[in-house]
């Protein structure tokens, strides 16, 4: 499904991706791990395509087509969705209008026709229910006066709602208490199906306990360094990032 070759990529003069080589299948979950720093964060952004970086050499192929040349509405339309680390609030769009917009730009990329307004709402209870979100926070403002967990919950309702083939989860768990981390996660599982892929990006093994990746990929100063089972992640929680790095 992706395909990433010897991937550089730059913030003005400064290198922070040196050499990223990944290759993601449907069907799986694969989680990036890493210190603070390390490329994490970067890797999601290039793969979404945000123009803040500048991809320097290498290759990012998503079911057999470049991405580079994509914009990130063109890659959103290919099935790529990215769950931000900090999900913005925007004032004066109602959730429900923001993503039957979006549900049905979807489907107009795909030569289906737009959902109509009972089609839509029962879709929208559906996955609402997915996150146990409460159907009184579709008329509210996108993520406007939401807490942190709110706001991930939406952020999982959304990509319930848009079906991706592959969504990048970026730091999902940061400012999740234990109840929150479990409701966001059981989404997440609840979409995964043979068809599609997940990359998890995280600090921390707890959300890993909830969604447990087929691989573990730790980055470190913009290079994977060790990649192995879902095991890897209890090393970590034990020892630290400091036996990978002392070891390369």
């Amino acid at each position: 499904m992706l395909i990433i070759k010897d991937l550089h990529a730059s913030v003005g003069d400064k290198e922070i991706l040196k050499g990223i080589n990944l290759e993601i299948n449907a069907g799986e979950v694969h989680a990036i791990m890493g210190p603070n720093g390390s490329g994490k964060s970067t890797l999601a952004s290039v793969l979404a395509g945000r123009d803040t970086f500048t991809v320097t050499s290498g290759s990012m192929q998503f079911k057999g087509e470049d991405l580079l040349p994509l914009s990130p509405e063109e890659r959103a339309w290919k099935g790529i969705f990215l769950g931000f680390q900090y999900p913005i609030e925007i004032p004066g769009v109602s959730n429900v209008n923001f993503i039957k917009a979006a549900v049905n730009e979807h489907r107009k990329r795909k030569g289906l026709p737009a959902l109509s307004a009972a089609e839509f709402l029962k879709l929208m209870r559906e996955k609402m229910a997915i996150v146990e979100m409460d159907s009184s926070f579709s008329g509210r403002g996108v993520n406007v006066g939401f807490s942190g967990g709110e706001k991930k919950r939406n952020e999982i309702f959304h990509m319930a709602m848009l079906e991706p083939d592959l969504a990048i989860l970026d730091e999902t768990d940061s400012g999740l208490d234990v109840d929150a981390l479990r409701i966001v996660a059981t989404g997440v599982n609840q979409m995964r199906t043979a068809n599609n892929a997940t990359v998890v990006i995280t600090h921390y093994q707890r959300l890993l306990d909830y969604i447990v990746p087929d691989f573990i990929h730790v980055l470190y100063q913009g290079r994977i360094i060790k990649t192995a089972g879902k095991e890897l992640a209890l090393e970590i929680e034990k020892k630290g990032y400091d036996w990978i790095i002392n070891a390369q």
